[in-house]
């Protein structure tokens, strides 16, 4: 099998998905070569099938705002693969959202799934409706309305939706009490659901807590401690305010965040003090991050990325490709020894090549921010033992994950020397995905 061959027919059967392309691109770079080696694989067609969804859904989404004027949306959900698990990803609630970004987040989801070792499948879904700037009430009827039709197609055994970008506790709220109705029962048919109804603590942490356990097995590994680094985070949502709590507690200096607008700099580092007026500011008032420079009397640079501060670790956290190959050379001249991506695909195929030219340590997405959806998976199995873990035994179970992913990237990406963490996740991800497909045969 050559990798030109394989993405060209990728291409020509996807045309015009670029993030989708770029997805199976940086998988399919590690994936061939082993494959080439594993004959089995190749006879079956296993990375083939792969790519390809088992069903993708597109519908309509017709709600009505609070000026009783309609309004239309599209909505998704794409089932990518379901051999080791019930489907599993989270539904994304974003103007941005098309076909070829929700193929390569459920892509992606496939692997991220099988390296938490829990029973997960993968899939991703969401709309381009956006929420926000609308009121509770239109919120709660679009979330209505797009149940009504997703409910068809999920189920605590079939499908398992979550929340993301733009579907938090809210959402989810009101889509599974609108499930519940339709369905008339009591299920874990989603996750992220509020405490009071089947949730699971620590979920809202879960991803920014993961990447930090992730990048301090990464540095342990190298006999080093996140203890005294400098960090880097962009972005100020979930990921991006517990990456920085957790960083803050192992006794790093974080010293950036960032929204759309642009990111400060606070050489002092965040504190505590800090960290409660930047939550505040985010998930209260939704304020901009320009207004944590006034308050706390640091640098706002408007419409810039942190990449230009100097640092130890870099954490991306705000969104896809927001590492390009000029954002890697600029990490790396300032001195970036780590890069443990908290956004899904954090970085373009080109930045990659940089970082692995130079021997920075990158840990890709898949590995490191799945923290989010293993925690997702403890409380599928919660709701099946009808019962809620402690938020200290959620964490334990956490770092367990999370030490266990980094085990798996550094068994399958031992390379001239090095942990190539790419080739890791890839490999270990694939492999146990593919066994039991050739377990199930052609089906």
């Amino acid at each position: 099998m050559e990798l030109d061959t394989f993405m060209d027919e990728v291409v020509r059967k996807n045309p015009g998905e670029t993030e989708f392309h770029q997805a199976v691109k940086e998988i399919a770079v590690n994936l061939i070569p082993f494959i080439n080696k594993n004959p089995q694989y190749e006879e079956a067609c296993i990375l083939e099938r792969m790519i390809e969804p088992d069903r993708t859904i597109i519908f309509s989404v017709c709600w009505e705002d609070d000026d009783g004027k309609p309004q239309i949306n599209r909505g998704y959900r794409i089932q990518f693969n379901n051999a080791i698990g019930p489907y599993k990803g989270g539904l994304r609630f974003h103007p941005s959202v098309n076909l070829s970004v929700l193929k390569f987040l459920g892509f992606e989801q496939i692997f991220k799934n099988s390296l938490t070792t829990l029973p997960m499948g993968g899939g991703k879904g969401g709309s381009d409706f956006d929420p926000k700037g609308k009121s509770d009430r239109e919120v709660m009827r679009f979330c209505q309305f797009f149940m009504t039709e997703l409910s068809r197609h999920i189920g605590e055994d079939i499908d398992v939706p979550a929340g993301d970008i733009g579907v938090g506790e809210r959402e989810i709220g009101y889509m599974y009490g609108q499930y519940k109705k339709l369905q008339k029962e009591f299920s874990g048919a989603l996750t992220g659901k509020g405490l009071n109804f089947g949730g699971s603590p620590l979920r809202k942490e879960a991803t920014g807590y993961g990447c930090v356990y992730f990048a301090a097995e990464m540095l342990k590994n190298k006999d080093q401690s996140l203890e005294g680094t400098r960090c880097l985070i962009s972005g100020s949502g979930n990921v991006s305010i517990y990456t920085a709590e957790k960083l803050i507690e192992e006794g790093a200096h974080v010293v950036t965040l960032s929204d759309s607008s642009g990111f400060i700099h606070d050489p002092e580092g965040l504190n505590s003090e800090k960290l409660s007026f930047l939550k505040e500011l985010k998930e209260e008032r939704r304020g901009r991050i320009s207004e944590y420079a006034e308050e706390f009397g640091c640098e706002y640079y408007a419409d810039e990325k942190p990449w230009i501060v100097p640092c130890d670790i870099a954490f991306p956290c705000a969104t896809q490709n927001e590492i390009n190959e000029n954002d890697a050379r600029m990490l790396i001249g300032n001195g970036c020894q780590v890069v443990c991506e908290g956004s899904n695909m954090s970085t373009t195929f080109d930045g990659i090549k940089i970082f692995e030219s130079a021997g920075i340590m990158h840990a890709p997405s898949k590995a490191a921010n799945a923290g989010g959806v293993a925690v997702s998976g403890l409380e599928m199995s919660q709701n099946s033992l009808g019962l809620t873990w402690s938020r200290e035994e959620i964490d334990e179970r956490l770092r367990v994950i999370m030490r266990r992913i980094h085990e798996q990237c550094v068994k399958h990406g031992k390379k001239n020397g090095q942990i190539d963490y790419f080739m890791g996740a890839n490999i270990a991800g694939f492999v146990k995905v593919a066994d039991v497909m050739l377990a199930y045969g052609i089906v």
